[in-house]
Formats: C-alpha cells, structure tokens, sequence
C-alpha cells in the first residue's frame, strides 16, 4: 500500500507540474496577443493571471524555513542567492526597498522589475545553473529540479518583445494575499490539442488524477480535417508572430550596441588623434629646449675669452700709465712734439730751468742749450 501512494502521489506531482508548465504558455501566449503598442501594467487581468502561475511555478516543492529564526521563505531568499553574482542585477536595489519587508513581496517586485529589464528568462537561468543552491531550496519533484524549468526559461524570452510598466507599490506588493490562478481564460485552448507542442503537452491539461489505464489523448478535438487545418495554420502564425517579435527584440538590440560601438570608435579615434597632436607638440617643444640649451652652452663657452680680453687691455693701459710716469711724466710721451715748443724752451732766462733742461738733453724732443751767455742771460 505504501508503494502505491508514492506512485500515486508522484503522478499527482507530475501532472501537477505539466499543467502549470502548459498553463504558462498559455498565459505568455495570451499577453502577447495583448499587446500592441501601450505598455503592460498591473491593471493588466493577463499579467495578474501570469504572476499568479509564475509564483506557483516558483514557490512548486519548494522547502518552507528551516527554523524559526529564518523566518517564512519564499522563492525569493533561492532568487537572491543564486542570481547574486548577475552582472547589473537589480538584486541588492529590491533588497533595499523600504516600502517592502516580507519575502514574497519582495519576490513579487523582483519579477516586475525583471520584466521592465527584459531579463526574466536571464535570472531564471542563471539560477537554474546553480544546482547547488536549486536543490537546497527545491524539493523532490520541483519544477525548478526538472527539464520542465528548462523548456519555462524558453518561453520567458518571447516577454522581452513587451514593454511592461509597473509601479513597486500598493496591495498587489504586500505579500499577505496569496497568488490565485484564473484558469477560465484558457479553457478554449482545451478544444484543440493543436496548440500545444508535444503529446507531453497534451496528456498535461488534464488536472484530475492519472493513472496508467489513461490514454495518450485524453481530449479527442471535435473539428473537421478542414477546422483541424485551419487551426495549425493559427498555430504557426502565433508562432510566427512570437518568432517575428523576438527577432524584432533581438535586431533592436544589436542596432544599439552597434550605435554604442561606433560612438566608441569615434571617440576612440579623437582621442588617439588628441594623442598624436600633443605627442608632436611635446617633440617640437623638445627640440626647441634642446636648441636653447645649446645656443646658452656656446655662450658660456665664449665669456672667458672676453673677461682676458679686456682684462688685457686693462694692464696694458696701466703699464703704459707706469712707464710714462717714470720717463717724466706728459712730457716724455711717444707723441712727436711740435718745432714751436723749442722757442718756449729757450726762452726760459732763470738758471734753475736751465739747469732742469740741461738735464733733458739725452731727450730727442729738445735742442743742446751752449754754456756761452746769451745777451739775454747777461747780468744788467
């Protein structure tokens, strides 16, 4: 008896996770059938309705608290832990919030915020490769331990075609009213299997109790082969419209890093530009103080020479000023005196100057005076 409720309760776990896998597609598909042009926000019934399954898909087998100083967890505390290391993550800004203090609630703005990003499918997978952290949060049979959180991450990444818009406030963030799920919106997706992708997809739908007796086909779709093609052909343009809006999504991204990549190398290149000026600049402003310094040099060199030079001239004019003196004076100069200066010399009548020109007679510059008395010496 034992084995056959494990059986039975592992069934119901697994069909349990097909349905909410199954219900998120249908949600993902029915926003962007919503959206046109006007941003998502949270007056939205398809948004409710998705945050709703996305908080079960999260919060599926997940391990309550481990004791009562941890406090109640939630899907959050698992988020936080494993996309902490995401480059520009918004992590540590919800951590902060003021306005939100339990962890669902702040579970709740981190999925909001992820999807203004157009990174929830991102998060998801980076959380996903922690296995680690995944299985110390995840139960047995959790969605987020099994493919099934590999095909949810797929399908997350049609959202970044949308423009949400939300405000991190007001009764939808304060973590007391639990998550409902509103399964009338997709009971028309029931009438057609065609809209699911596989058979795993298809036996999913059914919420009741599966045993082995039920058949692979629980639903047999009550159309004709010509509504039967009608409706692949619905299939593929959702597919199409999906593809076409990524494809979108993806092209406008790669023009902005394309724009950010040629203001980079514009601004790269007026910088090298920038760099080369002022490298000839400082080569020019090299040369010219290599020129200064030697034009100074050469006229260090030339000072000395100049200072014997005139020191030269100096002691010339001083020995010339010696020599002139110990010859007698002004008189014996190298000068050639004039004829009339000889008449000035002998009419000198007093014999004291006769006798100092006597004493001048080995000078050239005078005439020998005779000893005989001239009338003008004569006594009277």
């Amino acid at each position: 008896m034992g084995d056959v409720s494990k059986k039975a309760s592992a069934r119901n776990v697994a069909v349990e996770r097909k349905n909410l896998i199954t219900v998120c597609r249908f949600s993902v598909k029915t926003l962007l059938e919503k959206y046109t042009a006007e941003p998502i926000d949270d007056s939205s019934e398809e948004f409710i309705n998705f945050a709703a399954i996305l908080e079960h898909i999260l919060s599926h087998r997940f391990k309550g608290s481990g004791s009562w100083f941890d406090g109640q967890r939630s899907y959050w505390d698992f988020i936080r832990l494993a996309c902490g290391k995401v480059p520009n993550s918004c992590i540590s800004s919800i951590e902060s919030m003021e306005n939100i203090s339990t962890s669902r609630a702040k579970g709740r703005a981190w999925v909001r915020v992820a999807l203004m990003e157009k990174r929830l499918s991102e998060y998801i997978a980076t959380a996903l490769r922690d296995s680690r952290t995944t299985r110390r949060f995840y139960g047995e049979g959790a969605i987020m331990l099994r493919e099934e959180a590999t095909v949810l991450t797929g399908m997350l990444i049609g959202l970044g075609a949308i423009d949400f818009s939300f405000c991190l406030k007001g009764e939808a963030l304060d973590g007391k009213s639990t998550a409902v799920i509103d399964y009338t919106p997709y009971l028309k997706f029931t009438q057609s299997y065609d809209y699911l992708s596989d058979d795993e997809d298809r036996q999913s739908v059914d919420s009741s109790t599966s045993d082995d007796s039920v058949p692979e086909h629980p639903y047999v779709p009550l159309v004709t082969d010509e509504e039967s093609w009608s409706t692949k052909c619905r299939k593929m343009e959702q597919r199409f419209k999906i593809v076409y809006a990524q494809k979108g999504y993806l092209e406008e991204l790669v023009r902005l890093r394309e724009s950010q990549l040629k203001n980079t190398e514009t601004e790269n290149k007026r910088l090298k530009a920038r760099l080369e000026e002022l490298q000839s600049q400082s080569q020019q402003e090299k040369r010219e103080l290599e020129a200064i310094v030697l034009e100074l040099q050469e006229q260090l060199r030339s000072f000395p020479s100049t200072e014997l030079l005139s020191v030269e001239v100096s002691l010339d004019s001083d020995s010339q000023q010696i020599e002139g003196k110990q010859n007698g004076g002004a008189w014996c100069t190298d000068k050639d005196y004039t004829p009339s200066m000889m008449g000035l010399c002998g009419s000198l009548a007093s014999l004291p100057s006769c006798k100092s020109l006597a004493s001048l007679k080995s000078s050239e510059c005078l005439v020998n005076i005779s000893t005989e008395n001239s009338p003008a010496l004569s006594p009277s």
